[in-house]
């Protein structure tokens, strides 16, 4: 058991608080010590993970951003209808390594992105590995099945510099398909292509409208779409008085580069990437005069090889962190592509420490690809997050959506509510899971049955926090119906986190 210290100061900062504090012990926990409660399915044979921001050390709770914590991973092993253990555990960047006062990990290479941001947005397995993702030109880690920190990950030395915190796994191949953004690329974005052996095939340069926060995209059969929205790079962040004295000319090198005059030289991206502090401040904020589009490109255009064009469609401006889905459908002569996401009026505008400031609503917006046009609809004004589908229809119509209700907002700390819905897209139905009101609830993850009937066939597997007892449980819930089929109780607290995912044996 590791324990942390030097905790956080205690102050007003709501990402610091309530459902979202840090934790401050890895522990390992054996299944004779964990309580289960209902029946886990025989099927599911794997763990369940989930990463989250877990700042360690002290940090300025006035500037600390929510998104900038250090990496904690959580794992529950589930098998035979049992739970076999649970871990959490702090990726070892250079900066956690020090305050830990443990030695550096072996195998910490820089060209694979920034050490000093840690890795703490998504968790997943690809080729055999486990891998900590962050976006914005981090570095990505490899973990263990134990979930210890490994080194870097550079894709078998085909892709340097960050990747993304959200790729998206074809079904049909099994490749993951990703859209990288570093403020580092100047006006351009990366596709990419991983395969299954974990190497990069295909690249390709996309050129935007300035330097983005790009946190996801989407992907079809056929396109993959670029939300290119206004939350972009400010280098008044890492202005003088915030950046060591050192980076404030890498730093105006970079505003020149986000505005077009030059390219950040690659010795200065390298001696950016091996800077070891962690930062407080989001670099990234609302920009009232950035465009607010959409970018369709062909998937068989990008496999052909070349610069495959790009079709933009303006939309009002807004902020999405996450799609649901898209697909596309011919109607009545017209190809129509159908994007499933969460919107927001605005993002990091007033709210500087976390994406707590607007509602996020359920919507759909359709591009006429045949004629040019957009049409945008709100399906949900509720408060919700965290979509999520059944994945083996990635990129083709989809009838079953699950989001995270959030009546309260991410920023409501202890007065948040949250709640699990299903909406059916082929009703317009949305129903909620019957859960206990004082049970908080991150994402949910759908895991298929062996041989499901329907689309919703399978079960939800999420994390979840009781505010009485203060300790995190496993929730899963049967998908068709939204019942609660088992919870596994949990010796600690787990923070809401962010984002996680089934990996079978």
């Amino acid at each position: 058991m590791t324990t942390i210290e030097n905790r956080p100061d205690v102050v007003e900062n709501p990402y610091l608080e309530g459902y979202l504090a840090p934790v401050d012990t890895e522990i390992t926990v054996e299944a004779a010590d964990l309580e289960v409660t209902g029946s886990i399915p025989d099927h599911l044979d794997g763990r369940y993970l989930r990463n989250g921001s877990n700042p360690v050390g002290k940090v300025n709770p006035a500037i600390q951003h929510w998104f900038l914590g250090d990496a904690m991973v959580h794992g529950l092993a589930l098998r035979d209808g049992k739970a076999q253990w649970y871990r959490n555990r702090l990726v070892r960047t250079p900066a956690v390594s020090r305050v830990l006062g443990e030695r550096p990990v072996p195998g910490l290479d820089p060209r694979a992105g920034m050490l000093g941001v840690g890795p703490n947005t998504n968790v997943l397995t690809h080729a055999g590995q486990t891998l900590a993702l962050v976006e914005g030109g981090g570095a990505q880690y490899r973990l263990t099945e134990d979930l210890d920190t490994l080194g870097t990950c550079d894709f078998g030395g085909t892709l340097f510099g960050g990747y993304t915190a959200h790729p998206h796994r074809d079904p049909r191949t099994g490749e993951l398909h990703a859209v990288s953004y570093s403020a580092a690329r100047g006006h351009t974005v990366q596709y990419s292509i991983i395969d299954t052996t974990g190497r990069a095939r295909r690249t390709v340069d996309v050129e935007v409208a300035g330097s983005p926060m790009m946190h996801d995209f989407s992907l079809t059969d056929d396109y993959v779409v670029i939300y290119d929205l206004p939350v972009t790079f400010d280098a008044a962040e890492m202005a003088p008085g915030v950046a060591p004295k050192w980076l404030q000319a890498p730093v105006r090198l970079a505003l020149q580069a986000l505005v077009g005059r030059v390219r950040v030289p690659d010795a200065l991206t390298t001696r950016m990437n091996a800077e070891t502090r962690r930062p407080a401040r989001m670099p990234f904020s609302w920009n009232e005069k950035y465009p607010a589009r959409i970018g369709v490109m062909s998937r068989s255009a990008v496999e052909d090889g070349g610069q495959p064009p790009v079709r933009w469609f303006q939309i009002e401006p807004c902020y999405v962190f996450h799609p649901l889905n898209a697909y596309t459908e011919d109607r009545a002569g017209h190809e129509m592509l159908i994007l499933d996401v969460i919107r927001h009026d605005r993002m990091f505008d007033q709210d500087r420490r976390g994406p707590g400031e607007s509602n996020a609503t359920l919507d759909r917006w359709e591009i006429d690809l045949t004629a040019g046009s957009v049409h945008t609809e709100t399906r949900d004004d509720r408060g919700q997050e965290f979509p999520r589908i059944n994945e083996a229809l990635t990129g083709t119509r989809h009838r079953f959506g699950y989001t995270v209700g959030l009546d309260g907002g991410f920023g409501g700390g202890k007065e948040l509510r949250t709640a699990v819905y299903k909406h059916d897209y082929n009703t317009g139905a949305a129903q909620s899971a019957a859960l206990p009101d004082r049970l908080w609830v991150g994402e949910m993850v759908f895991v298929a049955d062996p041989d499901p009937r329907g689309e919703d066939d399978g079960v939800l597997l999420g994390y979840g926090l009781d505010r009485e007892t203060d300790r995190g449980q496993l929730l899963i819930l049967d998908a068709p119906t939204l019942e609660t089929r088992a919870t596994v109780q949990l010796p600690q607290r787990i923070p809401m986190g962010f984002h996680g995912n089934w990996c079978p044996r």
